[in-house]
């Protein structure tokens, strides 16, 4: 198991019990290394200053127990923002319909890079509109995916669009809130 993995199987289920879901952990840095966790609320609240403070309080406890960091680390605590990574499945979906930029771990299609139209999942394949040609590019496969900033999305999360349940069945994932709507790494807490 490499160390994020190792991370995430400490982090994952302290923040699940708080009520968060935790939606990326990386690791930057050689001398000191960060460890930056970003978390999502359960109930689609956005998430503020204090819900990152409890986190970071909680995660640094887990983290101290378990010691899985040679050294001294830095840890960060954000919120995802409305250019969100896009890194489980159920992100596909949800976000369907906007502009996201995704990249490849090796060629699919004979491309690595696309930017277009996130047209959702087909099983585990992600489906992309790419400059009017569709391709599906299967979920492990993908190196790194985010949404693009436009007015569209913007338009859409500020006025309180239920983009978090694509099926509209009211599931688990709640609503996103209106206004209030922080940019990537808006909420940062180090500890």
């Amino acid at each position: 198991m490499d160390l994020v993995d190792r991370l995430i199987s400490i982090i994952e289920p302290t923040i699940d019990a708080m009520g968060y879901e935790l939606v990326r952990v990386q690791i930057q840095g050689n001398r000191r290394q960060t460890v930056q966790v970003m978390a999502d609320r359960k109930d689609g609240a956005s998430m503020t200053v204090d819900d990152c403070s409890d986190i970071s309080h909680a995660v640094s406890a887990a983290l101290d127990v378990e010691d899985p960091i040679a050294g001294a680390y830095n840890l960060e605590i954000s919120s995802p923002g409305i250019d969100r990574p896009l890194t489980r499945l159920k992100d596909f979906e949800a976000w369907a319909g906007f502009e996201c930029k995704l990249e490849a771990k090796g060629l699919q299609d004979g491309r690595k890079r696309y930017a277009g139209k996130l047209l959702g999942l087909e099983g585990s394949d992600v489906l992309l509109l790419v400059d009017g040609e569709t391709f599906r590019v299967p979920f492990d496969a993908v190196s790194k995916a985010k949404l693009v900033l436009t007015d569209e999305l913007i338009a859409a999360v500020t006025q309180g669009a239920d983009l978090t349940d694509p099926d509209g069945d009211d599931g688990d994932l709640g609503e996103l809130p209106d206004g209030d709507i922080e940019p990537d790494n808006d909420n940062i807490i180090q500890d």
